[in-house]
């Protein structure tokens, strides 16, 4: 009594349907029966002769980066990137998936967001023009299959015993963190090596370190040399806070500088919205938001000063010359990887390396101040 797909055995999970068994902690995938395999289609593999380019050239440091994580897939080991914010994670992978290809190995890239998905193909699909780059997520689901996947986590139940190498982003995030039905899928999903990036490992993931299931390698170094940013943390009473925003806004305003603007909830997010909106040219992108592109696609456009949003755009994304403010920066939901994650967004073109991130809050949490050292041991590295 083992799920083929989730590893599940615990009989609870199992329901018997006229004779057969079959598992209900993945029902939700579709039905897998007993002794079964998950029905998947048939993984077709092709030498691929490609090479990826870049707009920049890695830095000597990412080179170093990429021949230690190559060393370590060729002996056949996973391995964990951990590397700051902006530090071109994306552009590690690329060696790896240019070698695996042209060995007429699968690859897959699976990331926790659905809007990390569509950034990532289409720089992935501009890196490799000779490949057949997809994106397999919400809306995007009838071609399942090309030369290179990207997919979201819950995506691979489709690719059961497909990919020689899986690319994982944003590892400590959810839905993938603590998740152990997603976590079983993706290691059916993969037959070979696992290629792990993060900015904010978790203790679970330093420990696999210290045992030496993973390989770590590290890059706390921007392209373009400069330190991260480090907030700046202001106290005050909520109702001050409010006050604080519209004078750093009207001020970046002025300068013609974009800012995120992220709030702890929902409510809060669409409250100021409804309150600026008539006076300011803004815009709110939550889970509940639709048309999630076509925000997006405005805000690259500057056709908004700032965004509201909520913890739903604190990884992936990347718009250039952008500063962030955090209101309510001690509340209980923002964790010290979610604020190192949101202060990333800051700095990371070449054309605009510097900025701000401001923290506004009540007081100090263990998060905001834990946050702060972790920047400032990252820049100490450099």
């Amino acid at each position: 009594m083992r799920c083929q797909r989730c590893g599940n055995e615990d009989m609870n999970y199992f329901y018997q349907d006229e004779g057969v068994w079959y598992c209900r902690k993945c029902i939700g995938f579709g039905r897998v029966d007993v002794g079964k395999e998950p029905i998947t289609r048939p993984c077709m593999r092709r030498r691929c002769k490609c090479h990826y380019t870049l707009p920049y050239p890695l830095t000597p440091k990412q080179q170093v980066a990429v021949a230690s994580i190559m060393q370590y897939l060729k002996e056949g080991k996973d391995v964990l990137v951990y590397a700051a914010c902006g530090a071109g994670k994306t552009e590690l992978t690329m060696e790896a998936i240019q070698w695996y290809l042209c060995q007429g190995k699968k690859v897959g890239f699976a990331i926790s967001r659905r809007q990390v998905v569509l950034e990532i193909q289409e720089r992935m699909q501009q890196a490799f023009p000779m490949l057949q780059v997809i994106a397999v997520c919400e809306g995007f689901t009838d071609i399942t299959d090309g030369d290179l996947i990207i997919c979201t986590m819950h995506q691979l139940y489709r690719y059961h015993g497909w990919f020689d190498l899986l690319i994982m982003d944003e590892v400590d995030a959810f839905p993938y963190r603590d998740n152990a039905l997603l976590e079983a899928i993706a290691m059916h999903a993969c037959i070979g090596q696992k290629l792990m990036l993060t900015a904010t490992p978790d203790e679970d993931m330093l420990e696999r370190v210290k045992r030496q299931e993973v390989c770590m390698v590290e890059l706390f170094q921007r392209p373009h040399g400069y330190p991260l940013i480090e907030p700046q943390v202001y106290q005050m009473p909520k109702a001050s806070q409010i006050v604080w925003m519209l004078y750093f806004l009207r001020k970046q305003k002025h300068d013609g500088i974009q800012t995120l603007v992220f709030v702890p909830t929902i409510h809060m997010a669409n409250t100021l919205y409804r309150f600026l909106r008539l006076t300011h040219r803004c815009a709110v992108f939550t889970s509940k938001t639709k048309e999630k592109e076509k925000v997006i696609d405005e805000f690259h456009e500057k056709r908004y000063d700032f965004l509201i949003t909520t913890t739903i755009l604190e990884r992936g994304i990347t718009i250039r010359g952008i500063y962030v403010m955090i209101l309510c920066a001690d509340h209980p939901i923002f964790q010290e990887a979610s604020l190192i994650q949101m202060i990333g967004r800051v700095g990371r073109n070449i054309e605009m390396p510097k900025g701000k991130g401001v923290f506004l809050c009540s007081h100090k949490t263990t998060s905001i101040k834990r946050c702060s050292i972790a920047i400032h041991k990252m820049n100490q590295t450099l």
